[in-house]
Order: structure tokens, then C-alpha cells, then sequence
């Protein structure tokens, strides 16, 4: 099973969306919904899209106020409970960028300084690591010196997603560092790799320690652990397959995150506060850094638009997506593998957030009209997050 964003059933799910929004109820007023309420959508969500299991939780002005699960965990039957252990996905992304931002308040990173500083070797001379990534390819192109962490983490690297989706599944640059947006988990493990090898910091445990243990998440890490066999969801494809829950054994800052639905809530209740961040910093991460230029996010390294067919308002942030709304200013982070829907909606002004795991890829059609039940008009333009069918 692939375990990057946007899988080969992404066209069919986008073909879903309009149907699922219909058949769910228009968005409520701004107030908290009821648990009742959450209910009452999760399951027409279920119903409209199929899907067999669905983890929602509610964070209003910075306190997790809700955290329901729906629905299987597996084939069996058994119950998704709040905390089944499920694959995060790229939602892994948005935890890391917050996870920089505290190194850059430590004076350990910086968002400006070329990466390749942080390192002893050249990158290229650290050749092609199964653990990390193709750095052998740049050789001939010494742009890698230019990648800094913030072109990380608004993906401007010029990396495509991953280099063994390339035909040739060499690493290789597409345009300048820092020129626009092109989602690339490849830059992600760039950062990680230049932490780790470069100023010796095991990514997992220090993640584990700043933020996992001090916030109470039991259910959560970097990398697989056996006790998570208790109570794990397996997840359910487009087409209705079944898809064993995949025992990741390396930390992968791209992607690599198992947690729960009472753990992602707890993470995102401390992001809108804030938790642990310097007032400048906390506002970066969900601040426009560079404007998005695509009609779309998947595929990547698609043409920009012309400047009158962009999405006025969309940005990248630090890890997250930044979009201005009737709320005010939003971030987004979504996660996708072909088994896998999440997605975390947060308004920044009044410390709101939806966040929804789901463990099954057909739930992701409901989301656009979900996430507006849920917090009210958000304004985020779905139709780049998800585009139509072709």
C-alpha cells in the first residue's frame, strides 16, 4: 500500500463529493455543535459515502469540547472507539512543522539558513539512503545548496512528491528552491534528515519527548509499537477492499505517524493555543509564507495558473495549509493513503478546529460539506484540496 497523499482512488473519491454533500444536511450556525449533532452528521456521512469507520473531535477556543468514534475498526466488526490506534498520514506533516518551530524558538534551527550548513558532508556525497532519500542524485545540480527549512516546509523545495515516483525514480529538481509551492514529502525528510544527521537529534524520541509524552498521548508515535496491536484499525480502500494496518519501522517525518482520534485532538487543541511557542512563532505557522499558484494540490508540479485563476487567499504555511475565510484566517492539513482519509480544519482567530480520522478512504467525499457542518463557513477552497474528476 502506497503511503503518500492522494492515491490511484482519489479521482473516484472526487467524483463521490458532490453526491455526499448533497446528501448531507447545509452547514449549522457557528455555535459548538452537540454531540447528538455529531453524530447525526457522522453517520449520514457513513451512509452517504459508505464508509465504515469515523473519528471526529471538536476544539473550541483551544479545548478539545468533543471526541467521538464511529463505526469498525476492522473486518470483524469490532468498534472504532476514540482510541483506536490509526494511520495520521501526512497529518504528520502539520505535527512536524510545529515541531521546527519550537527548535527555531531554541536557536537550534533556522528557517532561513540553507540546510546543507546544517550538515557536515556535502548532501550529495551522502548517497542514495534507503532510510532517507536519493541525495546522490543532485550531484550535477547544486541547487541543493540553496534548500533552506522554510522552502521545506512550505514545500518550495522543487522536489516532486517522491523520487521513486519519477520515471526514472531519480531525485531531481523541477524549479528553483523557494520559486512556488509543489507538495513534496521528499523535502520533508530533507528537514529530518539535516536535524539528525546534522545537529544529532533522534527526530522519534524528541518528538516523543516535546510533545507526545507532555501532552498525554498515549497513542501516539512516530513509529510502530507493538502494544498498538490491541486495539488497531485496519482500513477499507475505494473499492471496498480490506487493508491490514501497515507496522512502520522507521520515523518518517512525512508520514510515518500512528495516533488516535483522542490524541490528534489534544495536539490540535495546543496548536491553537499556542502551547510552547513564542507569540511570533506560534503566528508563523499558520501565516501566509508563499502563495499557492495551482488550481489543485495532487498531482503535484502541475502548471501554475494564471494570476487571475488562483485561489485568492491560499498560502502555505509552516507544515499546514493557510486560507482566509468569513472566519478569518484558517490552516488546513489533510492526510491520504489509498486506505486513509484525515483531515484537520482549524480557525485561528477563535481557536477552533475539527479535526476527522477516518480509516476508511471513501469517508474523504463528505469532508467539504463535514467540516462546514461542524465549524461553519470556512471558506477554504476544497476544490484545490480535492479537485473534480476529469
Amino acid at each position: 500500500m502506497a503511503s503518500t497523499d492522494w492515491g490511484m482512488g482519489m479521482r473516484h473519491m472526487a467524483g463521490l463529493i458532490a453526491g455526499a454533500a448533497a446528501m448531507i444536511a447545509s452547514p449549522v450556525s457557528a455555535a459548538v455543535p452537540s454531540k447528538a449533532r455529531v453524530t447525526a452528521l457522522s453517520g449520514e456521512a457513513m451512509r452517504s459515502t459508505g464508509a465504515k469507520g469515523l473519528a471526529i473531535a471538536l476544539i473550541d477556543n483551544g479545548r478539545v469540547v468533543s471526541v467521538q468514534a464511529f463505526g469498525a475498526r476492522n473486518a470483524k466488526g469490532d468498534p472504532l472507539t476514540p482510541d483506536t490506534v490509526m494511520y495520521g498520514a501526512s497529518l504528520t506533516k502539520a505535527l512536524f512543522g510545529y515541531y521546527a518551530l519550537m527548535l527555531v524558538d531554541e536557536g537550534k534551527l533556522r528557517l532561513d539558513r540553507p540546510v546543507a550548513a546544517m550538515l557536515p558532508r556535502p548532501l550529495p556525497d551522502y548517497g542514495n539512503l534507503d532510510d532517507y532519500g536519493n541525495w546522490g542524485d543532485l550531484a550535477s545540480d547544486e541547487r541543493w545548496k540553496r534548500i533552506t527549512a522554510r522552502h521545506i516546509l512550505t514545500h518550495a523545495t522543487g522536489f516532486a512528491n517522491f523520487a521513486f515516483i519519477e520515471p526514472d525514480g531519480k531525485l531531481k529538481f523541477h524549479f528553483d528552491p523557494g520559486a512556488r509551492y509543489a507538495y513534496s514529502g521528499e523535502g520533508i525528510i530533507l528537514l529530518q534528515f539535516a536535524l539528525e544527521k546534522g545537529l544529532g537529534i533522534n527526530v522519534g524520541a524528541d518528538v516523543q519527548r516535546r510533545i507526545f509524552t507532555p501532552l498525554g498521548m498515549t497513542n501516539t508515535s512516530l513509529m510502530w509499537r507493538p502494544d498498538f496491536a490491541r486495539n488497531l484499525a485496519d482500513g477499507w480502500e475505494a473499492d471496498g477492499k480490506v487493508e491490514p494496518h501497515d507496522e512502520r519501522s522507521r520515523v518518517r517525518a512525512a508520514g510515518s505517524m500512528d495516533t488516535s482520534i483522542s490524541d490528534m485532538a489534544k495536539f490540535a487543541a495546543a496548536m491553537v493555543r499556542g502551547w510552547r511557542l513564542k507569540p511570533a512563532t506560534r503566528k508563523a505557522y499558520a501565516a501566509p509564507q508563499l502563495a499557492i499558484t495551482s488550481r489543485q494540490q495532487f498531482p503535484t508540479l502541475l502548471p501554475e495558473a494564471l494570476p487571475k485563476d488562483r485561489w485568492p487567499g491560499l498560502a502555505a504555511g509552516l507544515g499546514v495549509i493557510s486560507f482566509t475565510g468569513p472566519q478569518g484566517r484558517g490552516l488546513v492539513k489533510g492526510g491520504h493513503n489509498d486506505s486513509t482519509a484525515n483531515m484537520m480544519v482549524c480557525i485561528m482567530a477563535k481557536r477552533r478546529c475539527v479535526v476527522i480520522l477516518s480509516n476508511d478512504v471513501r469517508a474523504e467525499a463528505a469532508f467539504p460539506t463535514l467540516v462546514d457542518s461542524l465549524l461553519g463557513p470556512t471558506g477554504f477552497v476544497w476544490q484545490w484540496e480535492y479537485p473534480p474528476s476529469q
